[in-house]
């Protein structure tokens, strides 16, 4: 278990999601569109789609949200859905792992290159980066007054594979395939979720020593957040977590 080395970085961003609800909600009611309309609209027979709705539900969008964006992509023949992953460096050699949904490369691509540059980063060839990272399922969940030694002996015995902590937060991780697995059992044992996703995870963290690194790092991964194509921005940083909020846009 790695304990809490390196996880306010993914704690606390996580934990700045309810100021941009709506977004999120935005953000993955066009995941589940393109699941249901790629798939249909049964999550028993639609794989992407049972993940979707469960990074919904872990989200606390509406029951009636989620249905309706089902409904929506099974009715809707129009647009070609891609996922896309763009892989770049950003300010003191930190690596980018940007997810996507869009209906239009030509427009996203574009739009991820010109923000790279304008916040001095640099766009890379598909696996120049990707190495550097693994692909999980990661669950951010309240610890709800439980002690380090209740949470990590509650995610072994759920299938969880690693886990870090963050005072009221844990992140816990297993693999890809036991998603559907580990979140059922996460929700019997009635633990408050901030997320849970398919995410692609650090080898390793490069601790960053330039605090204007720090800030321009931050800023390029906001504005790549910002876009309405990007569904995720996944970086090995590790920062201290009082520069996290001082220099976090917004704080």
């Amino acid at each position: 278990m790695a304990g809490h080395s390196h996880s306010a970085n993914i704690a606390r961003r996580k934990g700045a999601v309810d100021k941009k609800r709506g977004k999120v909600f935005s953000k993955i009611s066009s995941l589940i569109i393109s699941a249901a309309r790629t798939g249909g609209g049964d999550p028993d027979m639609n794989l992407r789609l049972r993940y979707s709705i469960e990074a919904a539900r872990a989200a606390n969008m509406p029951k009636d949200t989620i249905e309706r964006a089902i409904k929506k992509g099974t009715g809707s023949k129009d647009g070609d859905w891609q996922e896309l992953v763009y892989e770049g460096y950003a300010p003191g050699g930190i690596a980018l792992m940007v997810t996507c949904l869009t209906d239009n490369r030509h427009r996203t691509a574009p739009d991820i290159k010109h923000i790279f540059e304008k916040h001095h980063g640099n766009l890379g060839a598909p696996g120049s980066v990707a190495f550097l990272f693994q692909h999980r399922a990661m669950f951010v969940v309240e610890t709800a007054g439980k002690n380090e030694e209740q949470i990590t002996e509650l995610a072994l015995d759920v299938g969880a594979d690693d886990i870090e902590y963050d005072n009221d937060l844990a992140v816990i991780y297993a693999a890809p395939a036991d998603f559907l697995s580990v979140k059922a059992a996460l929700d019997t044992r009635g633990l408050v979720f901030r997320s849970a996703e398919l995410a692609y995870v650090p080898q390793n963290r490069i601790a960053l020593a330039d605090k204007d690194d720090a800030r321009r790092i931050l800023k390029l991964v906001e504005a790549l957040e910002d876009l309405d194509d990007v569904q995720n921005v996944f970086a090995n940083y590790d920062m201290p977590a009082e520069w996290l909020e001082e220099l976090s846009p917004g704080a």
